[in-house]
């Protein structure tokens, strides 16, 4: 149904466009001028200035061409993780990767792409359709940054897709909560070399905490992990300020809790068993900051309603395999369902994402896009 050539080729010129988080004005610009050439609403929030960005999230509305069929809601986010600066794509077989020295961006470019495409689509072939809106997020890979100042209220849509996973043969209706963590261990400054004892290592102390966590893959609801440590000046200083950032994610809210009780306990035992001392008269101990966040709240979508239900006939007219399931991370679509948008993420075929091996397979992003422009097509059958 969609135009393969362009849809593909739109894509290799979003990724080559700079657009880490906080820095999404370029792609947005190349978004908007592209949905207003259709005829479509487009303006920006302030979403932006609130995090500290050079642009807002990006906000399109193309009006009904049938005033009787649902309204339907799209979105995808416009940020990438780092490394994502100078991004070199080229096409091997039926995929397309990087040079190797950056990620692709695929994630979530291949979502903006195959929402426009849809449009172009859409309005090329005169079907009807019923009001669409669309919000290209910014912020999308520090924490839902952009979906979580989204006004919602704006909408008349109540139902809606996400695109931002990998596989289009899954329709994600679950997706874990997560609490980020932040600790701040305290020690005391020393000379290594010639009074370490009258230091007390806050490395030391991480050290301890780290080895006696559990993390990983905990169960097959459960992920954890310590992600960053920073701290230190130079090797002849006992350290005495160490800062260690982790996270914990679980679709079980009992399990999130436990593992992040976990997690904390490790940091406060570690702290606990490290002796104090005495210099010069003075006693001096470790001691502990530590920061525990809701980072995003879990999704769950049934499997009976109104938009799955959609996803899976449209699946059905297209012959395309679709099924529900749960991802291990988060997305948009989290906050998005918090608002009372009820949204479920499907794949448009990026794979080893976050990695400088990241990889589009071109037959699925395709698949992805025929499948969304067949769910509006019902949409419209609806009503």
């Amino acid at each position: 149904m969609v135009n393969s050539d362009r849809m593909l080729n739109h894509l290799l010129e979003l990724v080559q466009i700079d657009s880490e988080t906080r820095e999404e004005r370029d792609v947005a610009e190349n978004l908007k001028a592209a949905v207003e050439a259709l005829g479509g609403e487009a303006s920006y929030d302030d979403a932006g200035e609130k995090i500290g960005g050079n642009v807002g999230n990006l906000f399109v509305r193309f009006p009904a061409t049938n005033g009787s069929a649902a309204p339907l809601f799209l979105s995808a986010h416009m940020d990438t993780v780092v490394p994502g600066r100078s991004v070199r794509p080229r096409i091997e077989g039926d995929r397309v990767v990087t040079d190797g020295t950056t990620i692709l961006g695929g994630d979530d470019k291949s979502g903006c792409a195959l929402i426009v495409e849809a449009m172009r689509t859409v309005k090329e072939q005169n079907i009807s359709h019923g009001l669409v809106e669309i919000c290209f997020t910014i912020g999308e890979e520090k924490g839902l940054l952009g979906a979580k100042l989204f006004d919602t209220s704006v909408l008349e849509s109540r139902f809606g897709i996400v695109l931002d996973s990998d596989d289009p043969g899954m329709a994600c209706t679950q997706a874990p909560a997560a609490d980020r963590m932040e600790w701040l261990i305290h020690g005391r400054a020393a000379h290594a070399g010639v009074e370490p004892e009258k230091g007390i290592s806050a490395i030391a102390i991480a050290a301890r905490a780290i080895a006696n966590m559990k993390f990983g893959r905990i169960d097959a609801q459960t992920t954890s992990n310590v992600g960053l440590i920073s701290g230190g000046a130079a090797t002849n200083i006992v350290t005495d300020r160490v800062r260690v950032l982790g996270e914990a994610r679980s679709i079980d809210m009992a399990k999130l809790a436990a593992q992040t009780k976990h997690l904390s306990q490790c940091f406060h035992d570690a702290v606990a068993q490290t002796p104090g001392i005495e210099v010069d008269g003075v006693s001096y101990s470790a001691w502990l900051d530590e920061k525990i966040e809701r980072d995003y709240e879990a999704m769950n979508v049934q499997d009976d309603s109104w938009v799955v239900s959609l996803l899976l006939d449209a699946a059905k007219k297209r012959d395309i395999e679709l099924r529900t399931g749960e991802m291990g991370g988060g997305c948009d679509a989290n906050a998005f369902n918090q608002k009372g948008i009820e949204c479920v993420n499907l794949g448009t075929g990026m794979r080893e994402i976050h990695t400088v091996k990241e990889w589009l397979h071109i037959p699925e992003f395709y698949r992805a896009a025929d499948l969304v422009v067949e769910a509006m097509q019902l949409a419209t059958e609806r009503g």
